[in-house]
């Protein structure tokens, strides 16, 4: 009987400790179940891609130029195939900008503006640019930032599926475009894209210092501002990613010495404006007609005859939700397509040009080989 008690005492004792693991488990299982929920597939990603790519074209606009723009397509997607994810639906657009900037949106939609073209001067430095650029799309950086987001991670309690799942996937959108505006990279996911973007490069038989001369560009540009100001705001400081790619090219001896100057001055006339020279827009809103910046360029000739119009929507698809779902939606749309009040400098504030659509160009396997051995010709 003595022990019967005993044993019934301990059982009693060890309830509390067994139902206090039962809710570590049941807490375990109600995270992993939250993670799942923020995961996005590849067809969500594209989708956030192209809404916040909707987003940099109202603000900046598209140089309407099918030679320029497949020349830039030339460039990045020979970049991409030697990426980890080579089968995207990799797009490049020209944004119609003096800003000096460049954005990567989720799902393989990489943007850099007239602006940051009329500042590089040879193909190298353009690809060491898109390097870094395909390089924040194929490891996700934007995709994980907004997944960690405390905003997000609330705003996935009360999604289910249909329209819930929807509205989630939208809010995302909008975290990711104010994001990628502002350039909000990490230290750590700023360094990776550096590397990485440099080693694609390199891989084509591009000359390792490209990016790093831009960096250098870009440090010489925004010399005595302390603001932020487009990419220079970004982390981590520009000086200490220069010598980190100084340091990369020497310990890895890429030994790439392709500039390909002449074939990037057939296809880029732009001159980059002085900070001092840019014109800001009013109220950083999106759509603000401005001056080309270009000489003698037929590609901001046709920009600037070019219908202003923009694509048309279509019914049901996630970039109508973004702009057309519940009220306290629509303000936080409101919200984010004025970013440009908050400012980070000229660059980022910059006027835009008055077409939004995107202009379409294919190219052809045939042309990829063809371009790739004109790198090392």
């Amino acid at each position: 009987m003595r022990t019967a008690v005993i044993a019934l005492v301990a059982a009693l004792s060890a309830a509390p400790a067994y139902a206090q693991f039962g809710n570590v488990l049941n807490k375990v299982q109600k995270a992993k179940e939250k993670v799942d929920e923020l995961n996005i597939d590849d067809r969500e990603e594209r989708q956030l891609g192209e809404t916040v790519s909707s987003n940099l074209r109202d603000k900046y606009g598209v140089v309407q130029s099918e030679e320029l723009t497949k020349y830039v397509t030339l460039v990045g997607t020979a970049l991409a195939q030697t990426s980890t994810r080579p089968n995207l639906n990799w797009t490049f657009i020209v944004l119609d900008t003096d800003g000096v900037n460049a954005f990567a949106a989720p799902g393989g939609i990489v943007h850099v503006t007239r602006g940051l073209l009329g500042l590089v001067r040879n193909e190298a430095e353009l690809a060491g640019v898109l390097g870094h650029e395909i390089t924040h799309v194929t490891v996700k950086h934007t995709v994980r930032a907004i997944q960690k987001s405390k905003t997000i991670q609330m705003a996935s309690d009360e999604a289910g599926g249909g329209s819930a799942r929807d509205r989630l996937v939208a809010r995302m959108a909008q975290a990711a475009y104010e994001k990628i505006l502002n350039n909000e990279f990490s230290r750590e996911d700023e360094t990776e894209a550096d590397t990485v973007g440099v080693r694609l490069a390199s891989r084509l038989g591009y000359a390792p210092n490209g990016l790093g001369d831009v960096l250098r560009k870009l440090d010489s540009r925004n010399s005595g501002r302390d603001e932020r100001n487009g990419l220079f705001a970004s982390h981590p400081a520009t000086k200490e990613r220069i010598d980190r790619l100084d340091k990369q090219v020497t310990d890895e001896k890429l030994a790439g010495s392709a500039t390909v100057e002449a074939r990037y001055a057939k296809y880029v006339h732009f001159e980059a404006k002085p900070l001092g020279e840019i014109t800001v827009g009013a109220d950083g809103a999106a759509g603000l007609a401005g001056g080309s910046g270009a000489k003698d360029s037929k590609e901001t000739q046709d920009g600037k005859n070019a219908k202003d119009s923009t694509e048309p929507k279509k019914k049901g698809s996630l970039l109508s939700k973004f702009s057309t779902s519940s009220s306290s939606e629509k303000q936080s749309t409101q919200t984010i397509a004025s970013a440009g009040a908050r400012g980070i400098g000229p660059d980022r504030d910059a006027k835009g040009g008055p077409n939004k659509n995107v202009v379409a160009v294919t190219v052809t396997a045939a042309e990829i080989a063809a371009f790739k051995k004109g790198i090392t010709a």
